[in-house]
């Protein structure tokens, strides 16, 4: 006898939506890991979590658990590069349904653009300092706060531009005329402004080119220690 009782009724389980996050790590510090990967998990499960840097900032984020970390080399843009490669392999391979993309550089606003305009999710977090061009070309942004979540510094308590010193200037002109992006390898100073200007930044008090731009704030902005760590300009 043929049953013709209803079937029972079956309920596929709710999946939710495959996230790849890739970070900057050239660009961002790992005291912004766990917001990072919070905010990330706000889009689905996060099943990709990778960081891209050169070999100095790849060891800035040892320490930090749950990410595979990939040394894209020294090269000139190489992390960068690397990670929009990645990026697009992921995305149009179907290993994701979500991009979140984790820096303040300017310079992901064209794979942002053309991942969204093919119909993907692109998610973009970076610092108060991040381009507004770059996060506006994503389908959603974050903005973090500084690390430890310490409020900004209101705009009174931060000597002006207009206050740099002559050896400031000529740093600020020489970063901007052979950097890109307005930053530039801080191991490449000491050659460079010796040859430009015959300046020994062992003559000085701070006795590093490090030491001195991480004295400049409001001028300089210090990426983690590395043979590959750049300065970039505020």
């Amino acid at each position: 006898m043929t049953d013709l009782s209803p079937a029972p009724l079956l309920v596929p389980a709710l999946s939710r939506q495959r996230v790849a996050l890739l970070i900057d790590g050239d660009n961002l510090s790992p005291t912004h890991a766990g917001k990072v990967l919070s905010l990330a998990a706000k889009e689905g499960e996060v099943t990709i979590r990778r960081v891209y840097g050169g070999p100095g900032a790849v060891l800035s984020w040892e320490k930090t658990t749950g990410f595979r970390r990939i040394d894209a080399g020294a090269g000139k843009n190489a992390a960068d590069l690397l990670l929009c490669i990645e990026a697009m392999d992921l995305m149009l391979g179907g290993r994701a349904e979500v991009l979140v993309i984790a820096s303040s550089d300017r310079d992901f606003s064209h794979l942002a653009t053309h991942l969204r305009e093919s119909g993907r999710r692109v998610v973009g977090i970076g610092e108060a300092k991040a381009p507004a061009h770059f996060l506006h070309c994503c389908s959603a942004h974050h903005v973090l706060k500084d690390a430890g979540d310490t409020p900004a510094p209101t705009p009174a308590a931060i000597p002006a531009k207009a206050a740099a010193s002559p050896l400031d200037q000529k740093i600020i002109a020489l970063i901007k005329s052979e950097g890109q992006a307005d930053r530039m390898q801080i191991g490449l100073l000491a050659g460079r402004m010796h040859a430009l200007h015959k300046v020994r930044i062992s003559t000085y008090p701070q006795r590093t080119w490090r030491a001195y731009l991480l004295s400049r704030p409001n001028l300089f902005e210090c990426e983690p220690k590395g043979p590959a760590a750049r300065v970039r300009l505020r």
